[in-house]
């Protein structure tokens, strides 16, 4: 299916090679490309989820139920290791939404978390090495936003979907979607929610307007830019990736992408099978940014 203002045709001969399923594009509220390799229906995003646990941290910061400057020592006081690092004791909430919490490579990865032998995937969080000091070294991971859901799920007493539910998901048309649990019942922040390409696509349009839908505020705009601006020497905020063009992303496995260019007042949001990131990112700036930025 193919709808489109803007010329997509080089970007779809382009990426389908690289395992394109669908794009779409929007300037401002106006859809201007769109195209599907088959019938829309929802896929894992992967890590495009760590972008709405952000929100949702952010939400629970509107309604007091933490702080950023919380101590890690403080918000899992039951879970914590026998021996407590320095490196450890020193961890905020912030630590977990930066990708710089101080462990020394990326756990809880898609293909290690079904081999767990421990259920209780906090207290194994807590207890990987905290080898350097928080905000030291950029290690992409999904220890820090999978502990940020838990810590918003303990303080709403309720899932992330559950949360999200009222606050985000009725408001963009997200209707109870499936999300990756641990053993123990919580959602799992960092990866497994499962969306139509519609659906991510509304979410980056809530993103471009700053929290903001249909005229209402549900988020506050400064949240939005803290989680869009680069914090470290890393191309990265609070769990959204800094592109080009003073662009920003939820970028999941596989280039499951929604990319908002917020000078353009555009979205770009992709599904694919892709084992070549950076080649089909690239496609993007090049083939489609042109266009929306006359």
């Amino acid at each position: 299916m193919k709808h489109s203002l803007i010329q997509l045709d080089s970007f779809i001969n382009a990426t389908r090679p690289l395992g394109l399923l669908g794009v779409k594009i929007n300037i401002g509220k106006t859809l201007v490309g769109e195209w599907y390799l088959e019938e829309e229906h929802r896929r894992n995003v992967y890590s495009a989820a760590k972008s709405f646990t952000v929100c949702a941290v952010g939400l629970a910061l509107q309604e007091n139920l933490l702080s950023l400057d919380e101590k890690l020592t403080d918000a899992f006081a039951e879970d914590l290791p026998s021996t407590i690092s320095e490196n450890l004791s020193c961890a905020t909430v912030k630590d977990l939404l930066t990708m710089h919490l101080g462990q020394e490579r990326s756990y809880l990865r898609d293909a290690e978390r079904p081999l767990l032998e421990s259920d209780n995937w906090v207290r194994l969080s807590l207890r990987f090495p905290f080898l350097y000091s928080p905000g030291s070294k950029f290690v992409y991971n999904n220890v820090g936003p999978y502990l940020a859901g838990v810590l918003v799920q303990r303080r709403a007493k309720c899932n992330l979907v559950e949360y999200l539910t009222p606050r985000l998901f009725t408001y963009l048309g997200i209707k109870n979607p499936t999300w990756e649990t641990d053993p123990l019942g919580n959602t799992f922040g960092s990866a497994g929610l499962m969306l139509t390409l519609s659906e991510l696509h509304r979410f980056g349009l809530f993103c471009l307007q700053q929290g903001k839908w249909n005229g209402k505020q549900l988020l506050d705009s400064d949240w939005i830019n803290e989680c869009s601006r680069q914090h470290y020497d890393a191309p990265y905020g609070y769990c959204f990736w800094c592109g080009k063009h003073h662009s920003f992303r939820a970028d999941g496995k596989y280039s499951q992408l929604s990319i908002i260019f917020p000078d353009e007042q555009a979205v770009v949001t992709t599904f694919a099978e892709c084992r070549d990131g950076g080649r089909f990112l690239n496609a993007v700036y090049e083939l489609l940014y042109p266009q929306i930025s006359r």
